[in-house]
């Protein structure tokens, strides 16, 4: 099994959860700088709001997901983390695509760039008397400006029951479950952070997802970070996740 090398941005911060709204929308303002950011996704009839309101911004049709559809919780977290993946890679191929001149968001994405090998790279690309290998090292560096993660918080004790019509609904369509579902089914890869405790059946439910496992090289595309508060309970919640195969990629 090889290991496939996923190219991570230079920064060595990220935006955290800041409540329900405040970072709702943060990776569309930082993520094509290579910023990673941290999005709430507990309250799906804001983010359902936010979807509208983003695809109105942005000249995209616009299908309400009504709070009486089926599963409409995760297929409103769904639809919602697409959305923010396929305008973070537009936002970041115009960036790209954009001139090396001053107040250019091309300019701007390295200038922010903690002080590091490849901001080296970049003032001496500035300093390149040389046209043709000036040329090449732009080249590079437009190839090295990737964006920052869109990563998502749920707090496992946020997890309460659902009923429709006075019936009781299975444990999957909890509140935290339904969060979960809709962000394994979606298109990003990028990291659930899991805050407030352990939850053993959103924990038990996570292996049902095969993202959060290694393909056969190595890659994991959606990557689990415990938010813990002491090392007891990084023990428990990481040995209770190991023996269902799998990985926990961060302590916070």
């Amino acid at each position: 099994m090889k290991n496939r090398i996923v190219p991570r941005s230079p920064h060595t911060f990220h935006i955290p959860v800041m409540g329900t709204g405040f970072s709702i929308d943060t990776p569309l303002k930082i993520a094509r700088f290579g910023i990673s950011s941290v999005v709430s996704i507990v309250d799906d009839v804001i983010i359902e709001q936010m979807r509208g309101y983003h695809c109105k911004q942005n000249n995209l049709e616009y299908e309400e997901i009504n709070e009486r559809s089926e599963d409409s919780r995760a297929t409103r977290i769904t639809a919602y983390l697409n959305l923010l993946d396929k305008l973070v890679r537009k936002q970041v191929k115009e960036l790209q695509s954009a001139p090396f001149l001053p107040g250019s968001e091309l300019t701007r994405y390295f200038e922010l760039l903690p002080e590091c090998d490849l901001k080296d790279y970049y003032h001496k690309m500035l300093n390149c008397e040389d046209s043709e290998k000036k040329e090449l090292m732009q080249y590079y560096l437009r190839s090295k400006a990737i964006p920052g993660n869109i990563d998502v918080n749920i707090m496992t004790q946020v997890d309460k029951d659902n009923y429709a019509r006075g019936v009781k609904l299975p444990p999957e369509f909890g509140d935290a479950m339904c969060s979960l579902r809709g962000f394994a089914n979606s298109s990003l890869a990028s990291s659930i952070i899991f805050s407030a405790g352990l939850n053993l059946r959103l924990y038990g439910y996570i292996s049902k997802f095969g993202d959060f496992y290694p393909d056969q090289d190595g890659f994991i595309k959606k990557k689990i970070i415990l938010k813990v508060s002491d090392f007891r309970s990084a023990m428990i919640q990481g040995k209770f996740l190991a023996k269902k195969g799998l990985w926990v990629s961060e302590y916070r």
